[in-house]
């Protein structure tokens, strides 16, 4: 284990003996940090926090702070950080509370960048790319392979599905339908399928045509919700995306993106 003179360390903290904990960090009791992780200065970590193995974190980050909620009451929920992530300068990460779930949490392979803020109970999947400026409010839920682009504003309780792309200096306040691109500011709107994301992971040209087809259609601003729903289904309902797509928009409670 690594630890500089000059950081303050519990004691009672869990510290893997591969950790790496540099110059002027903070560390408190109940925080756990895994193997191969690595706090490069000015890194503060408290509350119930977990950071699991080989994940780099830049200074003047703030993990594990309690949330910015006047219902909290000094409640002992988490922070959970999982493997493989890249958290930048300035980066603030709350605290769940009791009526979120009590937990915050970042999965696998993500890269937060500078300035961005995780409000309680967010919950990231994995290979998400938030960038500089962005802030998220309580109860946001981000799926697998989003990207986010700068000075972007998400609203509480909005659900973003797996492979989005959001455009810079947009504000969301409904829930943004997997594989789609999303831009603007109340209204934040559909643009399309995100296409060069998904054929980066792989997903074939024709499913990734029906994706846009789809899209398009739920985007008519001439046709009905429900209606729109029952055109997807019909005409693509065998594909399994478009199938994710559409229970996505059912179990919507916010309301989608359009």
């Amino acid at each position: 284990m690594s630890i500089h003179p000059t950081s303050i360390v519990h004691p009672q903290a869990s510290i893997h003996s591969s950790a790496e904990i540099g110059p002027w960090c903070t560390i408190g009791p109940n925080v756990k940090i895994g193997a191969g992780s690595r706090l490069t200065s000015h890194v503060v970590v408290e509350g119930h926090t977990t950071i699991g193995e080989n994940n780099i974190i830049f200074p003047f980050a703030v993990l594990g702070a309690v949330p910015q909620d006047l219902k909290y009451k000094g409640e002992p929920t988490e922070l959970i950080i999982g493997n493989h992530n890249t958290i930048r300068e300035g980066v603030t990460m709350n605290l769940g509370t009791v009526q979120g779930g009590g937990v915050t949490s970042v999965r696998d392979h993500c890269l937060i960048m500078g300035y961005t803020h995780l409000g309680h109970d967010c919950i990231l999947g994995s290979h998400v790319i938030i960038s500089n400026g962005s802030g998220l409010a309580g109860h946001v839920k981000i799926e697998d392979h989003v990207q986010i682009g700068g000075m972007c504003g998400i609203s509480q309780f909005v659900h973003i599905g797996a492979y989005v792309y959001i455009g810079g200096q947009s504000g969301v306040d409904r829930d943004v339908p997997p594989y789609s691109i999303a831009m603007g500011s109340r209204p934040c709107i559909i643009k399309g399928a995100n296409i060069v994301g998904l054929r980066r992971r792989g997903i074939p040209a024709e499913t990734i045509t029906k994706i846009n087809e789809a899209l398009k259609l739920w985007t008519r601003s001439d046709v009905q919700r429900e209606q729109c729903i029952l055109e997807i289904e019909s005409q693509f309902g065998e594909v399994p995306e478009i199938q994710g797509l559409v229970a996505f928009i059912r179990k919507s409670e916010l309301g989608v993106t359009r």
